[in-house]
């Protein structure tokens, strides 16, 4: 696993062959960063994020290393967590915060919004196509902010009412969701 770009750019890290994640490959990753760019404008500062089913802490770690003030990483794997802490003491930040536990109880329970969120859920998760849902029932998106899904080529997202756009590259797809705007400059869900 490799960083594409930011403070970190070329730092590789060792994932452990035990590991049952799928990360998201440097190609597929290196793409949407260049797709993001132009709904994020990372260099800005002040950009917080939300990586869900972490894994390896791939996207976490790309966040950290183009200056993501905040990122929260949510993972229920013990080993998987403790690998992302591993990453990230490894390069001395303290921007990015490790959480081990269920993604969907942390839905619940968030009372923070985010500028970009980021899900890659297994791609046989039976609740994978709820996850928009609950991104925009919780209100855990701020109004101008962007949300990602990873997953498999069977399934759309294109009816959903937050839908933007679809990027697949290989056997990877991501659908990405903005809040709709009301007349009066607020988000709806």
């Amino acid at each position: 696993m490799r960083v594409i770009s930011g403070i970190y750019k070329r730092r590789h890290f060792d994932v452990p062959h035990t590991f049952k994640a799928r990360p998201t490959t440097d190609f597929a990753k290196e793409n949407l960063f260049n797709v993001l760019n132009g709904y994020i404008d990372f260099d800005e500062g002040g950009i917080t994020a939300l990586d869900l089913f972490s894994g390896t802490g791939s996207i976490s770690i790309e966040l950290v290393s183009r200056g993501c003030e905040r990122v929260i990483s949510v993972e229920k794997d013990p080993q998987h967590h403790a690998f992302i802490r591993k990453i990230m003491n490894e390069v001395k930040t303290d921007r990015c915060f490790p959480l081990k536990g269920d993604v969907f109880k942390y839905i619940q329970k968030c009372h923070e919004q985010f500028d970009f969120i980021f899900a890659d859920p297994p791609y046989a998760l039976q609740e994978l196509a709820e996850i928009p849902d609950l991104i925009f029932k919780y209100n855990l998106l701020k109004p101008d902010g962007l949300f990602v899904l990873e997953h498999g080529k069977d399934q759309s997202f294109e009816k959903h009412p937050n839908f933007v756009e679809h990027r697949h590259y290989g056997s990877v797809n991501f659908s990405l969701f903005k809040a709709a705007e009301k007349a009066d400059g607020q988000p709806t869900l």
